[in-house]
């Protein structure tokens, strides 16, 4: 043989002799020409690839953005409707609708509109509210604040709420500042909303700049007009875009915000700064905000690039040129391994006349080991299933000796026949061809490889039963070829009998517990924070509408099922139960997406658990039904069942709750009392029936002109009371005319004209409720002495 030359047979084709180095040399220059193709394919599928994130990138940031310009524009409409809603806000009740409003909003106001001969009675009142010194007043260029100028109405901020960040000034009128007064103007119809310019914040110190978006607020009961004041929302645009932190350098993408109406040109509102990469793509998109749109320009940045570089092309061509060497370098070795081969036959045979030796001692060793696991069965058997190893640990579990079985037996002869039979028929199904028993018992190690044990039913030398968790695997020799099957079997009856006990344990808990009204439940809380119901019966779910298994995890979504206004006190009385490790007793309500608002009771009793957490055990039910019995019966019970206003009963708690009121808040107070004009006399002339039509009547009339704020009650009989929170002796006078022009001036069918005497008195400071009603049932006795069907005001 020459050294350039062999003669090869490549591919089954026999050729002549063909030179090493040419095979190699053919290899590698095909290997190269397939690596530039598929490295030119790679740079392709990169592109592509790269311009398809950076628009989904783009288009998730935009979406995100324009949902959170919506959700500005609905919580401003929300408290839009709060105003317009509400005859009279408190600071309180304005602050506590804000205050949950201020996410990426920087604050929320109420501005009014207030008359210039208002001024003077509004800044006095609001000092009332808000504190001394509240003025309307104006910022000037330079920063500097001084009463606001003579014009013909004003809207400075009375309410205002904000976050950690300076919001908008008490008194600083919105209509003497150029921007925010422009926003007023293009802000006049009802449901409109308009935005400002960008503005300087009215912090001093700070450069910051921001944008005022405001709504108009039209009283409920007027049906045209002006505006009687506006909701303000004071807004950032780095805060709406980046949730008010700087956008870190490595975003992958650089935005720009550009209000294109600005007063001096296209202004940018945002720009995220941070470096733009040098690749030829770009997302343009349009924002709304209320009555504006804006430009949001969007560019992949540095962060992008490097994010998403890709060195397939690079690893392609580096793999394909390795690949192809080595093909090369293959082709040249293989004409030279047969000599090779020839030389490790020889030298391979020696060695396995050693191995030989060696086996002997293992197989003596292995015999040993197999003798002393008296706990395990060991069963080996050839390919056709006969046994052809049988250790000391099945001869005990089985029965059999070893003698009786080698040789004699078959792996399927110590297993029950009709599960054998069952597993058979369920594998022929399963792999579409039948299945003999003695197959069954190995074809499942075929497919899998014996890697997981079953349980089996073996059958004793005596005849008894047992059942064994068997593994079956395949014994393979030095070639990997099958040579028969090795069974390892537990004897697991014993384990398998407390199982069914705590199977059965766990059956009746359920039963039982499906039978308790609500839920039974497990709750623990980790030192660290982390809660979870470890257990929680079937009941729970009903309950809190949420998946158990969930909840044995993490008992999060529990929480968010509480109505917020009792989820700060739900927590609390937890934490004062862990902390004192008593009872845990609470009512309150859930928000559930199906059953909707309903009313839950629990109860638990804690103890200290393992690694410092506190365990619950308790219950929880559903006591909705009793909380509407509740209702219904403190509604029967303050109202009158005749003519369906409040009872005395009623009014007397609210006659304390508004004295305490008025003598804590320094407000006016005054009654109006009043008993309908020989009433004894319609009822001997008409009936108790008419008698009761015209107190329904007079009830109708009566309470049609009452405002919603006064309480109008039936003392008993004839003689009606009417509770007038912030009015004086005089307003209340001027009410008790209009109700008895009212009652007057409109006959009762069947009876006529029917007429009520009217007594009024106004509440003085120090006055007992005794004092109040006696100065008013005095009043209703000097009209009857006087002639009836009159008013008399309060006397000196």
């Amino acid at each position: 043989m020459s050294k350039g030359g062999v003669r090869a047979r490549l591919l089954g084709l026999c050729t002549e002799g063909v030179p090493a180095w040419a095979v190699a040399l053919v290899a590698l220059l095909v290997g190269g020409l397939l690596t530039a193709v598929l490295a030119l394919a790679a740079q392709a599928f990169y592109k592509q690839q790269l311009r398809q994130r950076f628009e989904l990138l783009a288009n998730e940031r935009y979406n995100r953005i324009a949902g959170r310009f919506d959700e500005q524009q609905q919580r401003l409409d929300g408290l839009r409707r709060f105003f317009s809603l509400s005859e009279a806000i408190t600071p309180q009740a304005f602050n506590a609708y804000a205050r949950p409003l201020l996410q990426r909003t920087l604050a929320y106001a109420w501005a009014p509109r207030v008359e210039a001969a208002q001024r003077g009675e509004f800044e006095r009142q609001a000092s009332v509210y808000l504190g001394p010194g509240y003025v309307v007043r104006d910022q000037d260029e330079r920063g500097q604040w001084h009463p606001a100028a003579l014009r013909d109405h004003y809207f400075p901020v009375l309410y205002a709420q904000s976050g950690e960040l300076p919001g908008l000034p008490y008194g600083l009128d919105l209509a003497g500042q150029a921007t925010s007064g422009a926003a007023l103007a293009r802000a006049l119809g009802p449901g409109s909303m308009a935005v400002s310019g960008s503005l300087a914040m009215f912090d001093t110190t700070s450069d910051a700049r921001g944008l005022l978006m405001v709504a108009p607020v039209f009283a409920y009961s007027r049906s045209g007009g002006a505006a009687v004041g506006y909701v303000v929302a004071l807004l950032s645009m780095r805060a709406l875009v980046s949730d008010g932190q700087l956008v870190a350098a490595d975003d992958n993408l650089v935005m720009r915000i550009v209000d294109p109406s600005g007063l001096h040109g296209p202004e940018v509102l945002f720009d995220s700064q941070n470096p733009v990469a040098p690749l030829a793509l770009a997302s343009n998109q349009l924002l709304h905000l209320a009555d504006r749109h804006y430009q949001l320009s969007i560019r992949p940045s540095l962060a992008f690039m490097q994010a998403n570089r890709s060195s397939a092309v690079l690893a392609v061509s580096l793999l394909g040129g390795l690949l192809s060497l080595l093909l090369s370098v293959l082709f040249y070795s293989l004409f030279s391994q047969r000599q090779r081969a020839l030389a490790l036959v020889e030298q391979r045979t020696a060695e396995l006349r050693v191995s030989e030796q060696s086996l002997r001692g293992t197989h003596n060793q292995l015999r040993s080991v197999l003798d002393a696991a008296t706990q395990v069965a060991i069963i080996a058997t050839n390919l056709k299933g006969v046994i052809s190893t049988f250790n000391a640990g099945a001869e005990r579990m089985l029965g059999y000796l070893a003698s009786e079985a080698i040789g004699q037996l078959h792996l399927e002869d110590l297993v029950l026949p009709e599960e054998l039979s069952q597993r058979a028929h369920a594998l022929s199904l399963r792999y579409g061809r039948p299945i003999t028993g003695g197959q069954a018992m190995f074809a499942e190690t075929v497919q899998a490889h014996g890697a997981e044990p079953g349980e089996w039913t073996l059958l004793r030398a005596d005849g008894s039963q047992l059942v064994a968790n068997m593994l079956v695997t395949a014994m393979l020799d030095e070639q990997g070829l099958w040579t028969g099957y090795l069974a390892i079997c537990i004897d697991v009856t014993e384990r398998r009998r407390v199982h069914e006990a705590l199977a059965a344990r766990d059956r009746l808990l359920e039963k039982l517990s499906a039978e308790v009204p609500g839920g039974i439940y497990q709750y623990r809380l980790d030192s660290d924070g982390h809660s979870c119901f470890p257990y929680a019966s079937m009941g729970l779910y009903d309950i809190y509408e949420v998946d158990l298994q969930q909840l044995r995890e993490d008992a999060t979504a529990v929480f968010e099922r509480i109505h917020p206004d009792d989820l700060e006190r739900v927590r609390r009385s937890v934490r004062y139960s862990a902390e004192h490790l008593s009872p845990w007793r609470e009512e309150y309500r859930v928000c559930l997406p199906r059953a909707g608002l309903r009313w839950v009771r629990g109860e638990a009793t804690p103890e200290v658990g393992e690694q410092g957490c506190t365990l619950w055990h308790g219950y929880l039910t559903d006591i909705s039904d009793l909380k509407s019995v509740e209702e219904e019966l403190r509604t029967l019970s303050v109202t009158d069942s005749l003519t369906g206003i409040h009872n005395r009963r009623y009014f007397q708690e609210r006659l304390k709750s508004e004295l305490e009121r008025a003598q804590r808040d320094g407000q006016a107070l005054a009654v109006i009392m009043l008993d309908i004009d020989h009433f004894k006399r319609i009822n001997d002339r008409f009936g108790h029936a008419v008698g009761d039509r015209v107190l329904r009547s007079l009830c109708l009339r009566i309470g049609q002109r009452l405002r919603r704020t006064d309480v109008f009650c039936r003392l008993g009989g004839e003689e009606f009371m009417v509770l007038c929170p912030g009015s004086d002796a005089e307003q209340a006078r001027q009410l008790a005319l209009e109700l008895w022009q009212g009652v007057r001036n409109v006959p009762v069918e069947g009876v006529g004209r029917v007429t009520a005497s009217f007594g009024v008195a106004g509440w003085r400071r120090g006055e007992g409720a005794d004092a109040l009603l006696l100065r008013a049932d005095a009043g209703v006795y000097a009209a009857k002495q006087a002639g009836r069907d009159r008013v008399e005001g309060e006397s000196a």
